[in-house]
């Protein structure tokens, strides 16, 4: 064999090599994909999932949910991170499992930036105060004068220890100086309910259309939430940085993860997927409707420096609060 007919075929196997991602992705996918909910059937997350599998099926055929809650979602993220890296598993991963599980347990079985490709970013959510229409406050300012002048005697509840609401309530007492109670529940549901009995004051929640009924029909009041800006569905409420706790903002997002060496061409086409889907309106509309505020300019790069900054943002936060599951 002469040098040129080496050099070419030495060109063919690149070539072969590097198409062969490719090729694999114009085959995707060709069998149903399994979309892991790290949580329970109904919550946040879920209802997030199911609005977007119903809106990829052009794009990727069926997609369905298998919901795996426990250990605040640290089992179904590390069913994915262990699964095989084809395209067939995905996450619908979020801040607690990509952000702050790892950095508050002792021991998670999975490494956020190494164990995860990065998809996209679906929407985010956020946390929000509310109370029960009793206490005598109408907004966050009155209520940090309400719970100074009560100190110890007042209680927060939330949907579980060691959730984002839970973080979100720890901030809130760090960076108001106030002695709040943790009241944790076994789920938003029996807190809700317990808010608007009038057996706990204070809920910190994460807003949905369920909660923002509840504070249009009067049962709970909404004093703020802790997105950085006003939520489009509810631009009545204000931040509760506008409300004199700068610091106070903290965002749950949604996002889509593969095991980490899925090819690219199919981590790029179920990002391609979800953008489709976000220019659809009614897809927009059903997730402000929720609560929601969707993210139409997302991507693997740009999710994973999110990431990245939301760990360094977060990390002294938690360590000074001594946040713990």
């Amino acid at each position: 064999m002469n040098r040129r007919d080496a050099l070419l075929l030495g060109l063919a196997s690149l070539s072969s090599t590097a198409l062969a991602p490719l090729a694999f992705a114009q085959k995707y996918p060709d069998r149903p994909i399994r979309m892991v909910v790290p949580f329970a059937p109904g919550g946040v997350t879920d209802v997030i999932g199911r609005l977007w599998t119903e809106k990829v099926k052009a794009s990727l055929g069926t997609v369905y949910i298998e919901n795996q809650g426990g250990a605040g979602g640290v089992n179904g993220a590390a069913d994915v991170a262990r699964a095989q890296p084809d395209g067939y598993t995905i996450l619908l991963g979020n801040t607690s499992t990509q952000v702050i599980n790892p950095i508050v347990m002792p021991r998670v079985p999975y490494d956020p930036a190494k164990d995860f490709a990065a998809i996209t970013m679906l929407c985010i959510s956020a946390p929000s105060i509310a109370v029960h229409p009793s206490v005598p406050a109408r907004n966050l300012k009155e209520l940090i004068e309400h719970a100074k002048a009560n100190p110890g005697k007042l209680s927060y509840g939330s949907p579980g220890a060691g959730t984002l609401t839970n973080l979100a309530g720890e901030m809130f007492k760090q960076f108001t100086g106030t002695d709040i109670v943790h009241v944790p529940y076994r789920g938003a549901g029996p807190a809700i309910t317990d808010v608007i009995s009038g057996h706990i004051p204070i809920m910190m929640a994460n807003v949905t259309s369920q909660l923002l009924d509840l504070h249009r029909s009067d049962k709970v009041r909404i004093l703020a939430v802790t997105s950085p800006s006003r939520l489009k569905a509810a631009n009545d409420i204000p931040t509760a940085a506008e409300s004199g706790v700068p610091n106070l903002v903290l965002v749950l997002f949604n996002a889509l993860f593969a095991p980490a060496a899925t090819p690219r061409p199919i981590v790029d086409q179920i990002a391609q997927a979800t953008r489709t889907a976000m220019a659809d309106q009614e897809f927009i509309d059903a997730l402000v409707k929720s609560g929601f505020e969707p993210v139409t300019d997302s991507g693997p790069d740009q999710l994973q420096r999110f990431i990245s900054q939301e760990h360094e943002r977060l990390l002294p936060i938690i360590k000074a609060t001594g946040f713990k599951m």
